[in-house]
């Protein structure tokens, strides 16, 4: 590997929402634009893991190329030659490694997965490949050697399996593998006090999700400004009466309050000097719904400007790289396990 890695996916099979973009797409940005030249930048569509629950296939092609453009129209470059833009399933090492993985993961660390418990809760027919979601996650970040992979926090059990699993096979094979930083370290990198994860405007126990019954409580990229802007005008609140950054007793505010801080880029001490005590619930909805339908408006102009063939020469140009990085590490494995000599 050359420069060290900074890799992170999103499911393709829906719309993506406001959660997405703030959660995944926005740092990942971010962190391009601040570190440029030094770090190689994996951005890739998991369709591979669109699979894992109910999806339309019909749809699933043209739904994740229309994902892929909400990458360059957030502000990814295309032209960068340290920035990479592929599908996981055009490039097949993904699924031979996660073959290879499963052999030494254990049932009982993927039993314990939070996302798998919470995503087969009530369901009588629960597939494999939810259950070996984590492990197919780890040979997308295995591959390529990365470092730092920008997720919410939703995903923190996950990338703990990866280092297990990295360093299980290191101490039984030697160094066939780069660990990723710990949690600790990807948060320090990524500037974050926590993992971002925005909460549903309705239900703001719960996570912005493509999949909510709700959908008044789900912000999605392609909403016009206007509606965006009602629905969080009538976010779930409560009667403290008192604006605090507080995800255990208030987090419908705190959950505008991070909403607010990541459009606005203002530091999260500038947030709470602006907004903490403050009585008035309603002029922190009108900022947070300024701040949504004035981004909404900019992105969409961006959106529908995103040059069709060139994404397209992208996608086949990180696709043939990236192929060559993984069977680099793919053979490496395949050689310490006894599948090549």
């Amino acid at each position: 590997m050359g420069k060290p890695v900074i890799l992170t996916g999103l499911r393709t099979n829906a719309e993506y929402h406001l959660g997405n973009y703030l959660g995944g797409i926005l740092p990942m940005v971010r962190m391009q634009q601040e570190h440029a030249g030094v770090y190689q930048v994996n951005m890739f569509a998991p369709d591979l893991h669109s699979f894992t629950t109910e999806v339309d296939h019909d749809t699933l092609y043209t739904q994740t190329m229309k994902n892929i453009a909400v990458f360059v129209a957030a502000g990814m470059p295309i032209d960068s030659q340290d920035f990479y833009l592929y599908r996981q399933s055009f490039i097949p090492a993904h699924s031979e490694l996660t073959v290879i993985l499963n052999n030494f993961a254990y049932f009982g660390e993927l039993s314990r997965m939070t996302q798998f418990k919470d995503k087969s809760e009530g369901k009588s027919n629960v597939t494999a490949g939810l259950f070996d979601y984590p492990v197919l996650m780890a040979a997308d970040i295995l591959l390529y050697g990365a470092s730092y992979i920008p997720v919410g926090d939703d995903q923190k059990q996950h990338l703990e399996l990866t280092r297990d699993l990295a360093i299980r096979l290191n101490n039984k094979f030697g160094d066939i593998f780069i660990v990723p930083k710990d949690w600790k370290h990807q948060l320090q990198f990524s500037k974050r006090l926590e993992g971002a994860r925005i909460r549903s405007l309705r239900n703001p126990s719960q996570k912005m999700s493509k999949s909510v019954s709700d959908p008044t409580g789900t912000i999605l990229l392609t909403d016009t400004p206007e509606a965006a802007a009602k629905k969080v005008k009538s976010a779930e609140t409560d009667s403290v009466g008192k604006i605090n950054w507080d995800w255990n007793n208030q987090p419908g505010i705190t959950n505008l309050l991070q909403i607010y801080e990541l459009l606005t880029s203002n530091s999260h001490k500038e947030v709470l000097a602006e907004w903490t005590g403050r009585e008035l619930y309603g002029d922190l909805k009108v900022a947070v719904a300024e701040q949504v339908s004035a981004f909404l408006s900019e992105f969409q102009s961006n959106l529908s400007k995103v040059d069709k063939n060139s994404l397209q020469k992208k996608l086949e140009a990180s696709e043939l790289e990236m192929a060559n990085q993984a069977n680099i590490t793919l053979a490496k494995v395949q050689k310490a396990v006894g599948l090549r000599p």
